[in-house]
């Protein structure tokens, strides 16, 4: 029997969003109704809920952890007589207690997954914890508003304590790795010769993308998204999407992203006739003429970071870190944190605020100045 040939989209956009944030946010609601029928029928409260309330990326985290429960309840567990999440009834819901929950996030902690003759051991972080037990909480709250769960049991709930912002070390670049690593993708060096053959084709798109990355602070998604059309070089502005469904207007008056703009869309960005249906107006494409993926993205960056702090491609940096690396840059800089809050999109200007407390030359300092041994206690003489 032939396989069912999947329907092509097409897009009939009556809004001023790019089609390919159109087609984005389509693709995510079509993978949310198609967990939707993976799970029980009772839950529909909870899934108009969800649309109502939530952004469609928010809903389908909260649809996939949700799913990840009705498993457990299945595979690892004798609350349910079901062989499939969807088929779980009412009745065995209504008995699940708040320790059943907690030993379902204990689980989540440590667990392996065997599938041909492998096994993949995952760990939750408690960030990660956090976020299935907000989504369990809102699941059992709305069926017990609906009379389905005889008691709202989330009080029953273990704490998660998740590391506060505060507490996590800020990880940026300085600024001798930012120009060691712009260096690297404008000559080359420091490649492998098998890097240097796709360095040859992308380097121009390679810089603008870290460019942008440390000029305005942007999000993977929000460069990703970028199209050709998002650019109007005659106001000197962009437009880019942010969380939230939020638009920003950012301006282009920068001579260094405006010189690698230019240079890649002018001599390296792919003829019109090589460019795959669907990301004609994409800003940054692969080799194959397709919109680069949030992956590719983000393991271009991570080579070019790691070139620029001279350790292993696999301990490269993230873009989010080339996003912490502008906000310290700027702040450094004398920059107000309410002006650095506005461009970095921070919702609480106390995020912006870690950046400013990130002390790692005054740590180098205190350090170098910390002797113990006399031979290094005073300054050479001149």
């Amino acid at each position: 029997m032939a396989e069912k040939k999947k329907p092509e989209i097409h897009i009939n956009n009556r809004t001023d969003k790019p089609d390919n944030i159109v087609r984005k946010e389509y693709m995510v609601n079509r993978d949310c109704e198609e967990i939707e029928k993976e799970l029980p029928r009772f839950l529909r409260g909870v899934f108009s809920y969800f649309r109502s309330s939530l952004l469609p990326m928010s809903r389908r985290e909260y649809l996939r952890d949700i799913r990840f429960f009705m498993n457990y309840l299945v595979e690892h567990t004798y609350l349910t007589k079901a062989d499939r999440a969807a088929d779980i009834t009412e009745d065995e819901f209504r008995k699940i207690k708040g320790s059943d929950v907690n030993e379902f996030l204990d689980y989540c902690r440590n667990y392996s997954v065997e599938k041909d003759g492998v096994i993949q051991v995952y760990t939750d972080s408690s960030r990660t914890l956090a976020r299935k037990k907000s989504a369990l909480s809102v699941m059992f709250r709305k069926l017990y508003r609906e009379g389905i769960m005889p008691e709202d049991i989330t009080g029953m709930f273990n704490p998660i304590r998740v590391q506060k912002a505060s507490e996590h070390e800020i990880k940026a670049l300085q600024d001798n790795e930012v120009m060691v690593m712009l260096d690297a993708v404008t000559t080359g060096e420091y490649l492998t010769p098998k890097e240097r053959q796709y360095w040859e084709k992308t380097k121009k798109r390679d810089k603008a993308i870290l460019i942008l990355f440390l000029t305005y602070g942007l999000r993977l998604s929000e460069l990703e998204q970028l199209n050709l059309s998002s650019f109007n070089f005659e106001r000197g502005e962009f437009k880019i999407y942010r969380k939230r469904n939020k638009e920003s207007i950012m301006p282009l008056n920068n001579r260094t992203v405006l010189k690698a703009l230019h240079e890649y869309i002018d001599e390296e960005r792919p003829a019109e006739e090589k460019i795959q249906k669907g990301s004609e107006d994409a800003l940054f494409l692969s080799l194959q003429g397709r919109r680069m993926t949030q992956r590719q993205i983000r393991s271009m960056v991570k080579k070019y970071t790691s070139i620029g702090m001279k350790t292993s491609r696999q301990n490269g940096y993230s873009p989010h870190k080339l996003r912490a690396t502008a906000a310290t840059s700027l702040i450094g800089r004398g920059n107000s944190i309410y002006d650095v809050q506005e461009l970095l999109d921070h919702e609480n200007v106390s995020t912006t605020q870690l950046y400013a407390a990130h002390k790692l030359n005054t740590k180098r300092d205190l350090i170098k100045s910390f002797e113990w041994d006399d031979e290094f206690d005073n300054p050479p003489e001149k």
